[in-house]
């Protein structure tokens, strides 16, 4: 096994570890790791973050997947040479850790009926709108300047609590 090089990047390794962790730990996007790495006053895009975790990712060893036999010629046609287990019930961790990325569905779990839960989303969805920032319609020089200003008016109502 080589070892990890680190050279060529402008971050420390310390910071590329804890960047790859946060994503890979938790169900976070990497603007989500972007964001709080600009928490902790390190600028970094979230292409870095995605071109770490692609680069400094582990490397899987294993599948584990149901007893679907499809799965065996997916892995055929995908040209995937890791090991494949096949068991009933052993995909079960994976398949529920898929429940925290479903926001819809997340939301949805709380109400009693789907009717209620679409009207709740779609009041939501028309506020939801007007506050989010929407990144792909922003440069990263502009982005700096919300954050910053967000800052001062953070400092600000912290200071008058």
């Amino acid at each position: 096994m080589t070892d990890i090089s680190y050279r060529g990047h402008r971050f420390p390794p310390i910071v590329i570890q804890h960047a790859v962790w946060l994503y890979l730990r938790f169900t976070l996007s990497y603007r989500d790791v972007e964001e709080l790495l600009a928490e902790r006053g390190l600028d970094v895009s979230y292409e870095t973050v995605r071109s770490w975790v692609l680069k400094f990712g582990p490397i899987i060893a294993s599948r584990t997947t149901d007893k679907l036999r499809s799965y065996g010629a997916a892995f055929e046609h995908l040209g995937l040479s890791c090991h494949h287990e096949q068991g009933l019930r052993q995909n079960n961790r994976a398949e529920n850790s898929h429940q925290a990325v479903r926001r819809r569905e997340r939301k949805m779990q709380r109400f009693k009926s789907a009717g209620s839960a679409q009207r709740f989303l779609s009041i939501h969805a028309a506020a939801h709108n007007n506050f989010n920032l929407q990144r792909h319609l922003v440069s990263r020089s502009t982005l700096r300047i919300f954050r910053a200003e967000a800052a001062v008016q953070w400092s600000r109502a912290t200071a008058a609590a």
